[in-house]
């Protein structure tokens, strides 16, 4: 993105069509939000089954049974997170676009950080890893 100034104003150029960058920062971001998507499913749906593989070693067996309703409602906020980059995607104002993406991208990695601090360094790897790959995708195509 550019900035021309003339006549004493500043006015935004954005990318008229599509450019590999933004291509690549739409799969990544979208990649990320179907990660959340199912990170959502198994917190709220799946936690006693496939969740209790998923967390293999992160808690004792009996304890998913107790934590149902805790693991729900972090999978709520993981749909929030999907909703949020699926918004992004969405959008037709390039500049607008951007802002909601790198917002809800830097969200996924300040909470995959923490999961990877509090209960399993695995976590790093799937889940803020790929949304910083996302989020370099989003901030390098801003300037192509």
């Amino acid at each position: 993105m550019f900035e021309l100034i003339r006549n004493n104003k500043i006015r935004l150029l954005t990318p008229a069509q599509p450019n590999c960058m933004n291509i690549l920062a739409a799969i990544l971001t979208s990649f990320v939000a179907i990660e959340h998507l199912y990170i959502l499913w198994l917190e709220m749906f799946a936690w006693e089954t496939s969740g209790k593989k998923a967390f293999k070693g992160s808690l004792p067996d009996e304890m998913f049974k107790p934590t149902k309703t805790l693991a729900a409602n972090q999978g709520l906020y993981n749909g929030f997170l999907a909703a949020g980059l699926a918004w992004s995607l969405l959008i037709e104002d390039f500049l607008w676009q951007h802002n909601v993406a790198v917002f809800f991208l830097l969200c996924v990695i300040i909470a995959g950080i923490y999961g990877a601090v509090t209960a399993s360094r695995k976590i790093f790897f799937i889940q803020a890893l790929p949304a910083i790959l996302a989020l370099l995708a989003v901030i390098y195509s801003k300037y192509q």
